[in-house]
């Protein structure tokens, strides 16, 4: 049974321990903030994490929880920011891979922008569905069985994606409007 109507405030935001792009990050995390919600910053590892801004190093985050610790029924939404090193490193860690899945599985909103959607591929879930993505990962997602559309905004179901950090107006929009519907 999915839950599709959650009480908790909280918004996980999924990261790897480094190559997270900063502004898909933060700006998600303002708009989850402006919306009345509590972002929660989960990732492998505690302590801090590193940003980047493109190929140069940005801010670091102290983490709040790592995922291995976390519960899918603790949140209202999931975030997954990208930047290229962050979903690769993602994506071979059996916990996050596995939180990724039940949290889509749950019917729960789950917003991935930019190079995100590798990890979506990885815990199996994007078979049959329709999303965008950093152009560079449409051949992975058509090979993993979706459909692939160069949109800023791609939402199918529960799921929220966009390209860029260009599309971010429109990608924290539909994920405030998912928070809030």
């Amino acid at each position: 049974m999915t839950d599709t109507h959650s009480t908790s405030r909280k918004v996980a935001f999924l990261v790897a321990t480094e190559g997270i792009e900063q502004v898909e990050l933060t700006e998600p995390w303002q708009a989850v903030l402006d919306a009345g919600f509590e972002p929660v910053l989960l990732s492998t590892e505690s302590g801090r994490v590193q940003a980047f801004d493109h190929l140069d190093k940005a801010d670091t985050f102290e983490v709040d929880a790592t995922v291995a610790q976390s519960e899918v029924g603790d949140y209202a939404a999931l975030v997954l920011p990208g930047g290229v090193a962050n979903p690769d490193a993602l994506r071979t860690d059996s916990d996050a891979v596995s939180f990724v899945r039940t949290f889509l599985e749950s019917g729960k909103p789950v917003a991935a922008i930019c190079h995100a959607p590798w990890t979506l591929i990885e815990a199996g879930v994007v078979r049959g569905r329709t999303l965008t993505s950093w152009p560079s990962l449409q051949t992975d997602l058509r090979n993993a069985g979706a459909t692939w559309e160069d949109r800023e905004l791609v939402v199918d179901d529960n799921l929220i994606t966009s390209r860029n950090p260009g599309d971010l107006p429109a990608f924290t929009g539909a994920l405030t409007d998912a928070l809030s519907g």
